[in-house]
């Protein structure tokens, strides 16, 4: 459950840092738009728990990259996230690491997982896929745990383009993710 604060201002990571710490709130900016998300639902959870487990069991085996649930992305002071799942390689992970632990640069690989309420599905659907596409990300799925499917999105001409939807039985695999292949329905809770 998410909403956003639209009050005309701009805001920032600086005025993010403002805010009180408040467990289990997270804020995120997408062009300069602040968004308010609460604890998601539990299977939301487990879905990313899931998909996280499929990758990091390929990149373990592969030595390719590192998959991480919930990283702080900066990618500018009025676009700042907190992808459900992001995977990268090892040398993009060591470009875009700070210090602080978040990504300051492009993952290779973000996940987003849906959210019930149309705000969420606006950020996810519109704002993120429009940030994501114009910063680089080469690979952007989208996994709605109660329909059971999965969008993906793959980098064309300069921008991301809904590729293929993957339903239970379909099998996920990636040019990105050499090697990597699993039933969607692995990524859902039962």
């Amino acid at each position: 459950m998410s909403q956003m604060l639209n009050t005309g201002v701009r805001w920032t990571i600086h005025d993010v840092e403002l805010f009180a710490e408040n467990e289990g709130t997270r804020y995120e900016i997408v062009d300069g738009e602040l968004f308010v998300t609460r604890a998601p639902h539990f299977k939301h959870q487990q879905t990313c728990g899931r998909i996280f487990g499929q990758l990091d069991v390929w990149s373990e085996s592969t030595g390719l990259g590192e998959a991480v649930i919930n990283p702080g992305v900066l990618f500018s002071e009025s676009d700042n996230v907190i992808p459900d799942v992001v995977w990268v390689t090892k040398e993009t992970l060591a470009l875009t690491l700070d210090e602080a632990g978040h990504l300051t640069g492009v993952p290779d690989l973000v996940v987003e997982v849906l959210s019930a309420s149309q705000e969420d599905l606006r950020r996810d659907k519109e704002a993120k896929l429009k940030l994501y596409s114009s910063r680089g990300v080469k690979e952007y799925w989208i996994a709605d745990w109660r329909s059971r499917k999965l969008e993906v999105y793959r980098r064309e001409q300069n921008q991301l383009k809904l590729v293929e939807t993957l339903f239970s039985s379909d099998i996920i695999i990636s040019p990105l993710l050499t090697g990597f292949s699993c039933t969607v329905n692995q990524f859902f809770p039962v």
